[in-house]
């Protein structure tokens, strides 16, 4: 199958999953309390077609996709992973440029070009992160959804999308114009390179289950509600990456969720541990 067919069976996906959306939340305004203690609500009127789409995700994930991210994190050294992360991230410099101007965050888009220049040149093509290390220019993704709700634009209905995971109806609809706005799309296509978009579709995968495998081992572990937790996480991420505050991926984003509620247990023991128990032996 061609990238062209591709991004077209993709773009008609997207369509018909918008549509579906807009029709549902017309007819059901449901709003879901979420799995870990917070007070937000998230709109899920879709929840049981989303927890079939989750059930099959996670299938595909034990079948597939994780034993493909444990060989990758096996046979790729750590330095290496991150090599392949520098260089994808540098690829996506004109989504992120453009996203930056579209929200009006100017010194962004200055940072946004300085690391691509930067990382391109001294950085060999972007595999080593010399505007980070040197430079002090931290990475910052941007999206076509994030530029959404700069707008104004609400998160609209959860959905869990096939293979690709949690979303929104907002998020789902930056992913299609992302997509079809990407330059090295464009290149491909007019050029028969499939393979380069297959390729980079591929590592981004493998690279993102990769830093996922513990974290969400951790969370599916300690969830009542495994469901629940990741669209609650998902929503708290997506939050944070809006206002320039969240952690650098969903991985991270779990992985602190985690950190912050062994703490919480810690304290807990802790000061259930420092009661003196003699008081209470008359």
């Amino acid at each position: 199958m061609s990238i062209r067919l591709f991004d077209t069976l993709f773009a008609r996906f997207i369509m018909l999953t918008v549509s579906m959306f807009l029709v549902t939340a017309c007819a059901s305004s449901s709003a879901m309390k979420n799995d870990v203690g917070q007070n937000e609500e998230i709109s899920d009127p879709l929840e049981p077609v989303n927890r079939v789409v989750f059930d099959i995700n996670e299938g595909l994930d034990t079948v597939l996709f994780a034993p493909l991210a444990k060989g990758y994190k096996a046979v790729v050294p750590e330095k290496g992973q991150s090599a392949i992360r520098n260089f994808l991230q540098n690829l996506a410099s004109p989504i992120d440029l453009t996203n930056q101007l579209l929200q009006g965050d100017f010194e962004g888009a200055a940072d946004v070009t300085g690391r691509f220049l930067l990382n391109t040149t001294f950085g060999l093509g972007g595999i080593f992160d010399i505007a980070e290390s040197e430079a002090g220019i931290e990475h910052e993704g941007e999206d076509f959804g994030q530029t959404l709700a700069v707008w104004g634009v609400k998160d609209g209905p959860y959905v869990v999308l096939p293979v690709l995971g949690p979303s929104n109806l907002r998020d789902t609809t930056g992913l299609a114009v992302d997509t079809a706005g990407d330059p090295l799309n464009w290149y491909v296509n007019r050029t028969n390179r499939d393979w380069k978009a297959y390729t980079r579709a591929g590592l981004t995968g493998i690279d993102t289950k990769a830093r996922l495998l513990d974290p969400m081992k951790e969370l599916k572990q300690s969830s009542l509600d495994y469901y629940a937790a990741v669209r609650s996480i998902y929503k708290q991420f997506r939050d944070a990456q809006i206002k320039d505050q969240g952690a650098e991926s969903f991985a991270d984003s779990v992985k602190k969720k985690e950190d912050a509620a062994a703490v919480e247990s810690i304290s807990s023991y802790d000061a259930y541990a420092d009661l003196d128990f003699a008081d209470y032996d008359e």
